[in-house]
């Protein structure tokens, strides 16, 4: 071989080289970024054409499905009572990612994609069959979720339900809400004004309250400092602890008082069960700087604060849906930890958070992972995964739990006769939040669980700048879902 045929072949090879360099980068290592970029029309083509999995309550309602229309991209994406179900689906738009909700959660099942259903895929090519998505089957109770709706009304707030030995969430409500519809149009210059409209501002209504907002937890925060003190020993429902009728934060010379007489006490002493059913402000934040911030934030610790909780997916399944990680202060003076251990000052929680604690206690100590989906089923109706329960934490003793659900009872029977369900005993803690520069207004809570004595599912609901207290603003909600969960 001459010198030049020789350099002609060298080209040649590089050529070749370059070229399957080129493919390879293309197909497999920038395949995933190409797809997502949204300037790649033939992918948003390709996924608004696909027949998306539906995605179900657990009786079987249909929350979200696709529908065949008449033009270039197949399939619309439709949700039934779509406000209503919104924090659970989330939405699928022509030119907005999916980032929240199921649809984004479950995105590679919905669409057909995830490696779970190759074999389908291969049937449908194989037979000519449309290719289907996967449906994802929910533990949502259609019902409980539309009195948690229905109750809240125009409010701006959230509310939770979870089934206690499992972790279930029957109910995820947050408003104000949006219609996720009004996204998913084919029309997007009318997607893109709605996305715009809705994703305006501090109070967006494509937030979801439940899981992604943190609020002061006033006075439930109460019952992580109570199981704290139960777990110590040193502490019974009848042990008595400083109260009074305000008390010097120390160090400073502001004054921390009651908003009911009875929490003072008398002579400046009030049982643990006393100081939960009357919510004594004294007597907890003075609990909370005599346990020390080591085994108060331990306890908030053992029941999810600090953590992102991964509510359902993984990255081979979408973007997982998370809620935000409750606070708790660390290495707080005691000025801050009197306040942080009456749930306000540095201490937040989401809803969601808020309900795994009651939970908790409801479950004799033993927090669950909380879970939305109950199954995801192929077209052709084949089971590809069923949730099971999972424990996150024993985050205290049984012991604790039934005097920690003793206590609360008492909250109903003797400060709250209005949360009482008749021939069921209801175990609940209120809380008052002060929220603004001048503590004008409030945020409204309640969390709880029915029936006491046979837990089965168990609330928080939060009602954001109200101006009533937690058990006349969260509490009626609270009983109404109740009620309705245990059909009364």
């Amino acid at each position: 071989m001459n010198k030049y045929l020789r350099q002609l072949f060298t080209a040649v090879v590089a050529l070749f080289v370059i070229l399957g360099l080129s493919s390879t980068i293309i197909m497999a290592v920038r395949a995933n970024a190409l797809n997502n970029d949204p300037r790649n029309a033939r992918s948003l083509y390709h996924q608004l054409g696909a027949y998306r999995g539906a995605i179900l309550a657990s009786d079987g309602t249909v929350m979200a499905k696709s529908e065949p229309v008449n033009d270039a991209f197949k399939y619309l994406r439709t949700y039934s009572n779509g406000p209503l179900y919104a924090p659970v689906t989330g939405f699928f738009s022509i030119n907005q990612t999916a980032d929240r909700g199921l649809e984004a959660s479950r995105s590679m099942l919905l669409n057909g994609e995830a490696d779970s259903l190759i074999w389908q895929r291969a049937k449908a090519m194989l037979t000519g069959a449309t290719d289907q998505g996967a449906s994802i089957e929910t533990s949502i109770d259609p019902k409980l979720q539309q009195v948690a709706y229905d109750q809240l009304g125009t409010r701006d707030g959230a509310a939770v339900a979870i089934e206690v030995s499992t972790g279930r969430i029957l109910a995820m409500v947050s408003t104000p809400s949006y219609d996720p519809n009004k996204l998913a149009t084919h029309d997007t210059k009318a997607a893109s004004q709605a996305y715009n409209e809705l994703s305006a501002g501090q109070n967006s209504p494509l937030i979801n309250r439940a899981t992604s907002q943190l609020y002061p937890p006033g006075s439930t925060f109460k019952t992580i400092v109570a199981s704290a003190a139960l777990e110590t020993g040193d502490y019974q429902t009848d042990t008595k602890i400083p109260a009074g009728s305000s008390y010097t934060l120390p160090g400073t010379a502001t004054q921390l008082p009651n908003a009911e007489a009875q929490a003072d006490g008398v002579n400046g002493q009030i049982s643990l069960q006393e100081a939960v059913a009357w919510s004594s402000n004294t007597a907890f934040a003075q609990l909370g700087v005599k346990l020390g911030a080591s085994k108060v934030s331990d306890m908030a610790t053992k029941l999810g604060f600090g953590s992102t909780i991964t509510i359902d997916g993984t990255e081979s399944t979408g973007t997982p849906m998370t809620a935000t990680a409750s606070t708790f202060p660390s290495d707080p003076t005691d000025d801050k930890l009197a306040l942080a251990s009456i749930g306000q000052g540095d201490t937040t929680a989401t809803p969601l958070q808020m309900a795994m604690v009651a939970q908790a206690i409801a479950n004799n100590g033993k927090l669950m992972q909380p879970t939305l989906v109950d199954r995801v089923r192929a077209a052709d109706l084949t089971v590809l995964s069923q949730t099971k329960p999972q424990t996150m934490a024993n985050a205290f003793s049984e012991d604790s739990a039934d005097k920690l659900t003793t206590m609360m009872e008492s909250v109903v029977t003797e400060a709250n006769p209005q949360l009482a369900i008749d021939g069921i005993k209801v175990a609940a803690k209120t809380g008052t939040a002060q929220i603004g520069t001048d503590n004008s207004a409030i945020d409204g809570w309640v969390i709880g669980f029915a029936p006491a004595d046979d837990p089965q599912i168990a609330v928080a609901v939060l009602v954001h700048n109200t101006d009533v207290y937690g058990s006349l603003a969260a509490g009626p909600i609270m009983r109404a879902m109740m009620q309705e969960a245990l059909q009364q």
